[in-house]
């Protein structure tokens, strides 16, 4: 059972983000304030979920939502200021094209840079907990795979339309087969040191 609000505020804007962990491509930060008492059965941490459920989510939440916005980090501006960083530089971005200002920031994790003087609260494991972080992590995780599938067609040697950029025994053979592209984050260990 997730709960739909942790502060007394309304406009309460649950935020997520996807892929921290990849090789490859932007990390993506969702925003989304979800209707007071908001109730959906299907509705979950995006890990937990099927990809055709994600898929079926996300129009539904975009409709739903009082207000939701995506926003990127891009791989030379993780190279520059490392993924934490980054991540919250994606989440100012959703936070920043929200349509509606929020009220409160409910973050998934443990860490978050303030935005501006808007109160917040990081909830770890957050995306199982509470709805809005839920919508979130839905729509920033459908977000970035449509990413790295667009960009597998130009790029197609590293399989990113299945593994998303993330580090698979497939796509670190394929960098060291065909080397590193502009897409890659240089900042990570794209190969693991030979043993």
């Amino acid at each position: 059972m997730l709960f739909s609000n942790y502060s007394n505020f309304i406009l309460e804007a649950g935020i997520d983000e996807a892929g921290r962990g990849c090789l490859a491509g932007p990390v993506v930060a969702a925003a989304v304030i979800l209707p007071p008492d908001y109730k959906h059965n299907l509705l979950t941490d995006s890990k937990m979920l099927k990809r055709h459920q994600r898929d079926q989510l996300r129009p539904q939440i975009m409709q739903d939502a009082v207000a939701w916005a995506v926003g990127e980090a891009l791989p030379a501006e993780i190279d520059a200021i490392n993924i934490l960083q980054a991540t919250f530089l994606a989440m100012h971005r959703a936070v920043e094209k929200l349509q509606v200002e929020p009220e409160f920031l409910l973050i998934d994790g443990n860490r978050f840079k303030p935005y501006k003087e808007v109160p917040h609260a990081c909830i770890v494991k957050g995306d199982s907990k509470y709805l809005s972080i839920a919508a979130a992590s839905v729509l920033a995780k459908t977000h970035r795979d449509e990413v790295m599938e667009k960009l597998s067609e130009e790029f197609n040697l590293y399989g990113w339309e299945q593994n998303a950029g993330y580090p698979t025994p497939k796509h670190r053979k394929a960098i060291k087969e065909h080397g590193a592209c502009l897409h890659h984050r240089h900042s990570f260990t794209l190969l693991r040191p030979e043993l």
